[in-house]
């Protein structure tokens, strides 16, 4: 699974060894964001990219443009911004297709990893919109992407792993996976 150029780049705040051995400090969870399906982050610094539903002011889903990156600078003064055109087209970026118009449902899946796909589908159960995929090869609710960077160079980091996180759909368990490209 390779997603990622190492663009958007700040001071490391992910892994430190202490006494010989790795230990990863963890970036600020996302709070407070409307829409939120999922976010990724990564080793090399504390910004998060924030996947959320791309809704007018009606609170209606944009069907040609369901899903909202953005980053959020945790490392100076919290800022969004939005994804370069590099991040978008070679890295982070998302394609996307409708899957059903009447339920306005979709998959996606990340512009540097074309295996994993992500279904955007709106729950029975709360009418809400939420990211599915499977994780451990149960479908989950997915949550959060870490990814694990450890050098590199900016066209081609060297991913040690990535962590996929998220709820078992049917248990509501979390789950994870870790895939070691």
């Amino acid at each position: 699974m390779l997603f990622l150029c190492g663009t958007f780049l700040l001071p490391s705040l992910g892994f430190t060894p202490v006494n010989g051995k790795e230990q990863r400090r963890e970036s600020p969870k996302p709070t407070g964001i409307q829409n939120i399906l999922f976010y990724i982050q990564r080793s090399i610094n504390i910004s998060t990219l924030n996947y959320t539903l791309n809704v007018d002011e009606k609170g209606e889903l944009n069907i040609t443009d369901p899903i909202k990156i953005y980053w959020k600078n945790y490392a100076s003064d919290g800022s969004e911004q939005p994804l370069n055109y590099i991040q978008r087209k070679y890295a982070y970026g998302l394609e996307v297709k409708m899957i059903d118009k009447d339920k306005k449902s979709f998959c996606f899946n990340f512009v540097s990893y074309k295996k994993k796909k992500i279904y955007l589908i709106k729950s029975p159960v709360d009418n809400k919109y939420y990211s599915y995929c499977e994780i451990n090869n149960k479908m989950s609710i997915l949550e959060k992407i870490f990814i694990q960077i450890e050098g590199g160079t900016f066209w081609f980091p060297k991913i040690k792993y990535i962590e996929i996180s998220g709820k078992d759909f049917s248990m509501k368990e979390d789950v994870l996976e870790k895939i070691i490209p």
